[in-house]
């Protein structure tokens, strides 16, 4: 069937018939009530409607093939863990094209009869749960079982439901729909109209209690130096920071998310969020966004209009942050915020922006300015920002390949910038060298050994290691720390085991003309740990857990200690553990790096919605930033600080002078210039985190404490792509505070 776009009247037509259909699937009913996708199967199942909705609007420069749309139901169902076989996927499929070519024609015939429908008995045949570990369960004896009402059932064991706790309840009898032969198969049973069940689930999660009241405490615990520092910043800024950027103008964007309803920081003026689509709280009056000044440690609310749960971001060439996607009616949105001044600035939304719903996806600035976007949940391509003359949106084969059927493990790929202009892209456990000009794979990197999976929800993280200009040629490497054990995302959620994390990392320099991967052991094993270059060129690794995986209470034994890794140390001497945070940072938490050296952590909510006293580990809404040891003030005799960078215009290949002070000055030997892009962070990736040593041409003095350094602009946009970057000045290993500049052609 070739693609017609469905007429205006019937958009809201055909999603409503979608929803009916989908709620009458007892395969779908059963995988949702018996939580076999863990115990956010209802939310997964809400974003099965927008899925198979988005697979028919959306253009594709191809026909609608009933295969497709099969294998689609397929990964549908085993996104919950279950595999079907009785026919009801084709029988399905047939409907919702049925429904469609209606739909086309301005016939609602189809969805007035679901409309019209009520419950009434159905065959279950021939589902089975996926389980690992050949404990399957399979329906074999279960062909006659068939809705019935309450009266007629003899309940042994209820179902359970879930609470506003986020924890299995037990509902009442007289609450249940109920199978014929459930003594068989207890878990078997199950409840009332799907889309009701995630409506009544969805509004008893957005019950919370009241958090800490906002306020500040700028107190510095007193602890080793030579561990770090921990300050407290603020206790609540009254959102869980899920996404954090760094603009330059010291000031940073955060935001969660905004479908659980509202947030602990309320709108300015009476501004309220009107969103028909959203599926908690159509009008909200409550902030999921703030604007961080970090000179002040204050913050703002800024308005977001959809959904951003999960997104991903980049900073344009002009210092603009762009950010992309999300859940529900974000998933295809483009959203903007210009740093100002003044009070003035707030997000921008470009609705429908994107050509495929981005959920879980990756970005990567780009030498020629554009950004692309790779990926998403169920999504096995990419596009650009500025969309691409040349089509909407690109396969990429290599995201279907490194799924797997029930945990995925290749959500929020890791990508790096290569020198040579290629992305560095890893998912699951491989990694490939892709030319996205030409649209195909230049060459696949070996696996990475143990065959361990490292991206969501088996969350580990990576960072391309600086790129040193000095050394010719180029050395390029890329690191790739912690996750989870194969098995542990089914293990988390399913039976509540949680698997111990991964120590490992690995290393590879992919300049090599036959890299390998080099296998090192972290002192401590880590899932959902935050990867930071600092201007010294370490490699900080933070927050995360020690068990299970990433995914609302899908993890324990959360790790506080942060972790230091010296690329320039030989193997086995390169870690250096730090001194602990007081407070978890586990799912849902963030870290960027700030202009003075200090690295900002925030976040953590592993739950559906706020619970501040419910849970082993509560929501946390409050803000604090952790000092390396080179922040030490038994270093500032060696401490370099920036006096003058001429108009902060750093051009390639041009040469660029920095005037700097420092008590004790060494040798030039120990001299270095870095620029760093800050990252955009979200769920254990820091997209676009870049850092570039530059060529030092020569050092002179200009006073008896003062010197000037001339660098060299990168030598091309492929090695630092064009926009704003922290530039540091490194003496001895200790960095001056960053001093912004732009880097252009």
């Amino acid at each position: 069937m070739e693609w017609q776009q469905l007429p205006e009247a019937a958009v809201p037509q055909f999603r409503e018939g979608i929803q009916l259909l989908l709620s009458n699937w007892p395969a779908l009913q059963m995988a949702v009530e018996n939580e076999w996708g863990g115990p956010h199967s209802h939310t997964i199942a809400a974003g099965l409607v927008l899925d198979i909705f988005n697979w028919f609007a959306i253009p594709r420069g191809e026909p609608l093939y009933f295969d497709d749309l099969e294998d689609l139901l397929d990964d549908l169902m085993l996104s919950l863990n279950t595999e079907v076989d009785d026919g009801s996927i084709q029988e399905t499929a047939e409907k919702l094209m049925t429904m469609h070519e209606e739909c086309l024609q301005g016939n609602f015939v189809s969805i007035q009869r679901l409309r019209e429908s009520v419950p009434h008995a159905v065959p279950v045949r021939h589902i089975e749960q996926v389980m690992d570990v050949g404990q399957n369960i399979r329906n074999e004896d279960t062909s006659n079982m068939s809705v019935d009402t309450p009266e007629s059932s003899s309940m042994s064991n209820p179902v359970q439901d879930v609470g506003s706790d986020g924890r299995p309840q037990l509902m009442e009898e007289a609450e249940l729909w109920t199978t014929e032969e459930v003594s068989k198969h207890p878990s078997l049973g199950f409840t009332m109209n799907m889309m009701t069940f995630i409506f009544i689930v969805l509004i008893i999660s957005a019950i919370i209690t009241s958090p800490p009241p906002l306020g500040t405490c700028q107190s510095l615990f007193s602890r080793s130096a030579g561990q770090g520092v921990w300050q407290f910043l603020q206790e609540s800024i009254g959102i869980s920071a899920m996404h954090m950027q760094l603009l330059h103008n010291d000031k940073v964007v955060m935001f969660d998310r905004t479908d659980f309803g509202k947030s602990n920081l309320s709108l300015p003026g009476g501004l309220c969020r009107y969103d028909s689509h959203d599926l908690v709280l159509p009008v909200d009056c409550s902030a999921h966004s703030i604007l961080y000044d970090i000179v002040t440690n204050s913050f703002r609310p800024l308005m977001v209009h959809t959904d951003t749960w999960c997104s991903s971001g980049s900073v344009l060439s002009d210092g603009t942050l762009l950010q992309t996607g999300g859940f529900n009616d974000g998933d295809h949105v483009v959203r903007t915020f210009s740093p100002c001044e003044d009070e003035s600035c707030d997000w921008v939304e470009h609705s429908g922006y994107l050509a495929r719903h981005r959920w879980y996806a990756s970005n990567q600035i780009l030498p020629d300015g554009r950004v692309i976007i790779i990926g998403g949940r169920r999504q096995y391509s990419y596009e650009f920002y500025p969309r691409d003359q040349a089509g909407p949106a690109f396969n990429l084969g290599f995201l279907r390949e490194t799924r797997e059927s029930c945990s995925e493990d290749n959500l929020y790929p890791f990508i790096h910038l290569l020198p040579d202009g290629n992305l560095f892209i890893f998912a699951n456990t491989r990694a490939i060298a892709f030319d996205y000009n030409q649209h195909r794979v230049v060459r696949e990197f070996p696996s990475i050994p143990g065959g361990e999976p490292r991206n969501y929800p088996s969350t580990g993280s990576s960072v391309l290691l600086p790129i040193d200009e000095n050394r010719i040629p180029l050395h390029v490497e890329v690191l790739v720390c912690g996750g989870a054990p194969p098995g542990a995302f089914l293990n988390a959620t399913r039976n509540r085991v949680f698997l111990h994390a991964l120590n490992s990392c690995g290393r590879i320099a992919v300049s090599d003309q036959n890299p390998m991967w080099v296998m090192e052991s972290m002192p401590l094993a880590r899932v959902m740990g935050d990867m930071l270059l600092l201007p010294n060129g370490d490699v900080m690794i933070i927050n995360g857990a020690g068990s299970g995986t990433a995914g609302w209470e899908d993890a324990v034994s959360p790790v506080t200690r942060p972790v230091m890794y010296r690329p320039t140390n030989v193997n086995n001497q390169r870690f250096a553990v730090m001194d602990p945070a007081t407070r978890p940072r586990l799912y849902h938490s963030s870290a960027i790096l700030l202009t003075d050296g200090r690295v900002l952590v925030g976040g953590s909510n592993p739950h559906e919605a706020y619970d501040f006293a419910n849970a082993e580990f509560p929501t946390d809404l409050s803000l604090e930033a952790y000092a390396p040891p080179y922040l030490s003030a038994e270093y500032a005799p060696v401490r370099p600080t920036i006096l003058f960078g001429g108009d902060r215009v750093l051009r390639y290949r041009v040469l660029f002078s920095v005037t700097f002070s420092v008590q004790q000055y060494l040798t030039a030997a120990l001299v270095s210039v870095n620029i760093i892009a800050p990252s955009f962070t979200t769920h254990s990736f820091a997209m676009n985190q870049r850092m570039v040593v530059l060529t030092v041409t020569g050092i002179s003095p200009v006073s008896a404490t003062s010197y000037r350094v001339v660098v060299l602009g990168p030598s091309r946009p492929e090695i630092a792509p064009p926009g704003y970057y922290l530039l540091f000045v490194v003496h001895a290993g200790i960095p001056s505070s960053g001093m912004w500049v732009h880097v252009l052609h």
